[in-house]
């Protein structure tokens, strides 16, 4: 399990990761992209 917290920590220090973590706050503060992941992780755990 190391080994993959390890690689999550390299690729959020490289470009693309810094990138993709500035990608996903910008959609963190958009309302409407905030309820279409709350829809999505509400079916994944089953509830609808």
């Amino acid at each position: 399990m190391s080994g993959l917290i390890a690689r999550l920590t390299r690729f959020s220090r490289s470009p693309q990761g810094r990138r993709t973590i500035a990608s996903a706050r910008r959609a963190a503060a958009d309302p409407r992209k905030r309820a279409q992941a709350r829809r999505l992780f509400g079916r994944l755990r089953g509830r609808r």
